[in-house]
């Protein structure tokens, strides 16, 4: 009697809101676990491996025996554990703290802030620059805060997907032309003559392929229509060019480029955070309008410390950035020998291509058994059908170390068919 009596008492107002909320979390985890069991039946599940040293050539992985070769960091010159860049950061951290528990504009820029920004521009060879956590939010902060409805921004297809989200941000005019087609890239600039301003946006070396955008037709093309020029130089920025300034000094067009975004998680260092780098005024534009330059904490000071350090570094010789040459054409030249396809033209990424997912993803596991640390690349970081294993090539690598490399892959590729 009394069970039959509660059963038919009704609920409670706040009985009500819980049940309608268990309710809803209950949908919610119906459908996230659809979503991921279809990640899962595509074979482009991403599974992190936990590293338990700091980064390099060498490192160990939880659950591998011994030493692991390296292969796919964006570590391009060995600075992120170089003794001169790791002392610099501890000496930053014990003067300036771990933090500024704030955002630049109120209480939360140091010298080193500044400083580092000159640096930056110096490198460059441009007038003023702008520090951000990351080069994510350098992308997401630019487009919004320069252009109007009244402009226009043109971007390479294949673009990283930061430049594509901060592109969704603003409310300009937007065109996609198709990758690195110089003659599709000039018929949207025809079509984009009735906007007030024109800003060619491209990546100046392409993450996902290895290849390398035509600034110099890209340049030309925008002296033509009047138009402005952005690159991101993330994967360029301390080794591509004669002095690792990056694409536009490769390509001999430094002084044709408006704006540079980088990162100094990468070739600077590989910790974090990311800058603008160009005109004064877009910068001083920049310090008041955007959004994750006014919202975001200011870089911690260790993190500045090691990036002006791995600066110095550079600006002090070429020598680290030109030793990537010699070892990227040895790997690329091995691996085509080997009968692989390698994506790109003479950059440090260098993607096997091998169109499969679970392919790439199963060939990634094998390569970690031998001693290889590479990770598989498929849908949706880059399109269905051309799944790879992107390897990368740091200046600290020997040539042995390469050669292992190409061992491994080739006999994983003949285990698994991607050989004949």
């Amino acid at each position: 009697m009394w069970g039959r009596r509660l059963l038919s008492s009704p609920l409670s107002p706040g009985q009500c809101r819980a049940y309608r909320a268990r309710a809803a979390l209950a949908q919610l985890s119906h459908v996230l676990e659809a979503e991921l069991e279809s990640i899962r039946g595509a074979g482009t599940w991403k599974s992190e491996r936990v590293i338990t040293s700091k980064q390099g050539p060498h490192i160990h992985v939880e659950g591998s025996r011994g030493g692991i070769l390296n292969f796919c960091a964006n570590n391009y010159l060995g600075l992120s554990s170089h003794p001169e860049v790791i002392r610099s950061g501890l000496e930053a951290l014990e003067k300036f703290g771990a933090g500024l528990s704030s955002v630049r504009f109120i209480c939360g820029t140091q010298n080193i802030h500044k400083n580092l920004e000159e640096k930056i521009s110096r490198f460059h060879q441009r007038e003023d620059a702008i520090l951000y956590a990351s080069c994510f939010d350098a992308n997401a902060g630019i487009f919004e805060a320069l252009l109007t409805p009244e402009d226009a921004v043109l971007s390479d297809e294949l673009n990283h997907a930061s430049i594509i989200d901060g592109i969704r941000l603003c409310k300009a005019n937007k065109y996609r032309y198709k990758h690195m087609d110089m003659q599709d890239l000039e018929a949207k600039l025809q079509d984009a003559q009735k906007h007030r301003l024109r800003l060619v946006a491209t990546d100046g070396a392409f993450s996902m392929d290895g290849d390398i955008a035509p600034l110099k037709e890209i340049c030309s093309l925008a002296q033509k229509y009047q138009a402005l020029v952005f690159i991101d130089e993330c994967h360029a920025t301390g080794f591509l060019g004669p002095n690792g300034r990056g694409t536009d000094e490769l390509l001999g067009v430094m002084d044709q480029v408006d704006i540079v975004n980088s990162t100094l998680g990468k070739a600077l260092g590989g910790a974090a955070g990311g800058y603008t780098t160009g005109p004064k005024a877009l910068i001083d534009l920049l310090r008041q309008r955007s959004r994750p330059y006014l919202f975001s904490n200011s870089l911690p000071p260790a993190v500045v410390g090691c990036a002006s350090k791995a600066l110095d570094l550079l600006m002090e010789s070429n020598a680290i950035a030109q030793s990537m040459v010699a070892k990227t054409r040895r790997f690329r030249s091995k691996m085509a020998a080997a009968g692989f396809s390698i994506s790109g033209n003479d950059h440090p990424i260098c993607p096997v291509m091998l169109g499969e997912a679970r392919l790439a993803s199963v060939m990634a596991d094998d390569m970690l058994e031998r001693g290889i640390y590479v990770i598989g690349f498929s849908y949706p970081v880059v399109p269905k059908g051309k799944a790879r294993i992107r390897v990368q090539i740091s200046a600290v690598h020997s040539e042995d170390d390469i050669d292992r490399c190409v061992e491994a892959f080739t006999e994983v590729g003949r285990k698994h068919g991607a050989l004949p």
